[in-house]
Formats: structure tokens, C-alpha cells, sequence
């Protein structure tokens, strides 16, 4: 019996309304394309799975070898027949403004499999308070969250973000107290959150996630550049370039499933890799940027690994110089 899956990503798939161009997710755009296209036509290769992209009919049309439902953004009753006409879906949605909860339930209130990670897990990774919070509790090494009034001392100085944001959006570095105040000034500190700086190298985990258990996939180098204002900019990653250091890791990968043991399927996890051992930064309990190298990588196809019924037998990841995903 073919298993119909519906890939919705809410970018590029009919969420928003108005012109995507112009709108508040513009500058994820080409994330979400690498993102959706690499999954639907992964989902194509998986046996028994007849893989449907959903996709707004203002972009043009995808790289992708699956099927392809074109839906007027903003239409919430075409996106909800597209799900109907559906036996599962995989979404991937920003965490921020509560999307990917939304997309997350409605699947379940339509009485459809969700491929994602559990309502509850999400809407708490959507709170970098939260998240650290949990994690801290349970003994995982994380940079602390504080709220934008308390600062503790930090030698090399703050990065603030939205509490409830996704990617680099808003994401600012502070060099020290001067700026901190000259921030504090000029933008409204309300919804904010505040870090301090660790030096080390920016990478981020992609993890297979089931029933509190991961398994790592690869190490990525994130690549991420400063900007003469301290804005920090996401440009991709090198995905697998770190992978030489997965036995630093794979503890910490396996300490944040169990922290959190809604997340199912791919996941991932920025770090800091720090002379003192890895420390978490955020969850983003959803496939990455990432996911787009997995499997020139891993040699795997990762949708399968997802949807297979008993757990994945990998090795560990293997070094090698990455394949770079850019942004």
C-alpha cells in the first residue's frame, strides 16, 4: 500500500499570505527551498512512498523529482485539504510566532500521521529561555539564557536574540558594557534574551531523534559572519566538516533527546565547541539547513531513516571535508 506524505514547508508552501518576497520570512527563503526540495525527493526514493511537495503558486516552480501541489498562499482551507487528501506530513516551519506548533496540531486535529517532532517538544524549543532552562536541569552544558536586564559579567562580552526567533534573525553580538547600554537605548529590549559570548567553533549537530534516544548524523561548521554592527549572519554551514569530532559530541546529543524526548526525526542542535568541551546555544526540533548535505554525507538517505520501523544501525560519523550548503 503506498503511504501518501505531504511535505509542507510553510515558507514556500502556501503558509504566508501576500508577497513572500516582501514578507518577514523573505530572508529564509532559499533555506526553506534547499529544505523542501531535499526532502521531498528523498521521500521519492523511500519505497511504498508517494511524496507530494506543497507549494505556493506565486514562487516558481521547485527543483524536485516529487509531485507537486500548487496552493495560493495565505488559503488555509487549500492547505487544509492538502492535508486531508494526505495519509502523514512532514512540516517544517519556523518555530517563531508559534508556526510550527500551529502546523504541528492542526496535522493532528485533521486526524492525520504526524513525520515531526511531538506539539509539546516544539513550543519549547521555541523559547531559548526555556530550552536552557530544561537542559540545564537535566545536566546538559549549556550557555545560559538571561533576560535582557541581567547581565552577568562576561569577558567577552553578550549576544542578544529574540527568545522566540529562528536562525540568526536578530541576532546581535555586544563587545562589552558600552555597547550593551547603547542596545539597551535603541531597541526595545522586550522579548529579548541575552547570552554571553563564548569563544570557540560554531557548529551545530544533526541528530535522528525517536522516543528520547538520537543518533548523530554528522557535524557541521556553521558559517556564520559579524558584521561591523556585531549582527551576526547565518550564511550556511559545511556540513560533516566537524565530524572528526562526533566522540566529543555524541554524549551531548544524547543528553538533549532524553532532556527533551518529544523530538522525532531530524533535529538539530548549535553548539559551541569550546576548549572545555561543547556547550548548547538552542534546539531546533526540526530538519536544518543541514539536511540538504546529509546525504552526500552520510551515504544514507535520511527520510528512510526516519520512517524505518526498527532503529537505524550507523557507524559513527565519518571525517571528511564536509559538503558546504550555502545560504
Amino acid at each position: 500500500m503506498v503511504r501518501r506524505i505531504l511535505v509542507y514547508e510553510f515558507v514556500t508552501g502556501g503558509g504566508l499570505g501576500g508577497s513572500i518576497a516582501d514578507g518577514p520570512f523573505a530572508a529564509l527563503l532559499r533555506e526553506a527551498d534547499l529544505m523542501a526540495c531535499a526532502l521531498a525527493d528523498d521521500l521519492t526514493g523511500v519505497p511504498g512512498v508517494q511524496a507530494t511537495l506543497l507549494r505556493d503558486r506565486a514562487l516558481p516552480p521547485p527543483a524536485t523529482r516529487a509531485a507537486v501541489l500548487a496552493v495560493d498562499g495565505g488559503d488555509p482551507r487549500a492547505i487544509a485539504a492538502a492535508i486531508a487528501a494526505h495519509d502523514a506530513v512532514w512540516p517544517i516551519a519556523p518555530e517563531t510566532g508559534g508556526h510550527l506548533e500551529r502546523v504541528s496540531r492542526l496535522v493532528l486535529a485533521a486526524g492525520r500521521t504526524l513525520l515531526a517532532s511531538a506539539p509539546e517538544a516544539v513550543a519549547l524549543a521555541a523559547g531559548k529561555r526555556a530550552t536552557a532552562q530544561r537542559l540545564a536541569a537535566a545536566g546538559v552544558p549549556v550557555i545560559p539564557v538571561h533576560p535582557p536586564w541581567a547581565a552577568p559579567p562576561s569577558p567577552h562580552g553578550w549576544v542578544v536574540k529574540p527568545d522566540d526567533g529562528c536562525g540568526a534573525e536578530g541576532v546581535r553580538r555586544l563587545r562589552g558594557p558600552a555597547d550593551l547600554a547603547a542596545w539597551r537605548a535603541e531597541v526595545p529590549p522586550a522579548g529579548c534574551v541575552l547570552q554571553p559570548y563564548v569563544p570557540g567553533e560554531p557548529a551545530s549537530l544533526s541528530l535522528l531523534c525517536r522516543g528520547g534516544r538520537a543518533w548523530l548524523l554528522s557535524v557541521n561548521r556553521q558559517l556564520i559572519a559579524e558584521e561591523a554592527d556585531g549582527t551576526l549572519a547565518f550564511g550556511g554551514c559545511a556540513v560533516g566538516a566537524l565530524n572528526h569530532r562526533a566522540a566529543e559530541v555524541a554524549p551531548l546529543a544524547a543528553a538533549v533527546a532524553a532532556a527533551i524526548p518529544g523530538l522525532w526525526g531530524h533535529a538539530g542542535v548549535d553548539v559551541i565547541l569550546t576548549g572545555d568541551g561543547p556547550r548548547v546555544v538552542e534546539v531546533n526540533p526540526r530538519l536544518t539547513t543541514s539536511y540538504a548535505g546529509l546525504r552526500r554525507v552520510t551515504g544514507r538517505n535520511p527520510a528512510a531513516l526516519a520512517l524505518a520501523d526498527d532503529d537505524p544501525d550507523l557507524p559513527p560519523p565519518r571525517p571528511g571535508p564536509g559538503v558546504e550548503v550555502r545560504v
